[in-house]
């Protein structure tokens, strides 16, 4: 097993390849050792682009992964054709595109269909969660809800993730029933959970089939990258494409 890539656990057909990559194995110094692919933290701009390369050779990517310009809004783009890179979710229904997203306790979510002729990737902190980033892309795909599967992959869990009374409201307000993924821990403050959320979100599409969400970027700190635990620090990325 490669110890800088972490295959989806899912029942995905085979022309469907999906991988979140750990913080492991890459070129980076510190605090962005090692395997740091973003280039907007701060970390030598050669060095990432050497760490991409790495990426696409060890995975024999058909071509370089569509980067966006992540930005915590709702925005999902095709990139199929051009495309604007300032997004928060990228989908395709053509063989080789590679969709990806950085991470660093926001929550990525990996989407194919059962036939694998579509995927997604998507990028969703809190703040993408509350803007339907999730519904914005599902509404995208030409496949059924009912025929697509979705990877929730490593992010940062409920017992490190605290917020404040402005994010808890948001959520209740939109979506009573998230109350279940939040839990008091002290006055006016919240441990919530991102992962039930975005299940919850998923479910109230349609989708049924969802996989993973076992991981902490917060307390994994020899796997991953967390920006709450070390502002300054790197991402992970997440990555699918088809044959």
């Amino acid at each position: 097993m490669n110890p800088s890539l972490i295959p989806a656990k899912w029942p995905a057909p085979t022309s469907v390849h999906a991988y979140t990559t750990t913080r492991m194995g890459g070129n980076s110094s510190a605090p962005y050792h090692s395997f740091n692919l973003a280039q907007h933290v701060g970390d030598n701009k050669q060095t990432v682009e050497h760490n991409r390369q790495q990426l696409q050779q060890q995975l024999g990517l058909p071509q370089a992964p569509a980067w966006l310009q992540q930005i915590h809004g709702n925005t999902a783009v095709c990139i199929d054709h051009s495309y604007h890179s300032q997004a928060d979710a990228s989908y395709s229904q053509q063989a080789k595109q590679v969709c990806v997203v950085l991470t660093a306790d926001c929550l990525p979510l990996l989407v194919c269909n059962q036939q694998g002729t579509e995927i997604a990737a998507i990028h969703a902190g809190w703040r993408g969660l509350a803007n339907q980033i999730i519904t914005k892309t599902i509404q995208q795909l030409q496949s059924s809800p009912t025929q697509l599967m979705v990877c929730l992959g490593p992010a940062i869990s409920q017992g490190y993730f605290e917020v404040g009374i402005e994010v808890y409201q948001t959520f209740i307000q939109q979506q009573p029933e998230s109350i279940v993924a939040f839990k008091s821990n002290r006055p006016q403050h919240w441990l919530a959970d991102m992962y039930v959320i975005a299940k919850q979100q998923l479910q109230q599409l349609g989708i049924q089939q969802i996989y993973g969400g076992e991981y902490c970027t917060y307390s994994q700190a020899d796997l991953f990258y967390s920006y709450r635990r070390e502002p300054s620090t790197g991402r992970m990325a997440s990555l699918i494409w088809m044959d």
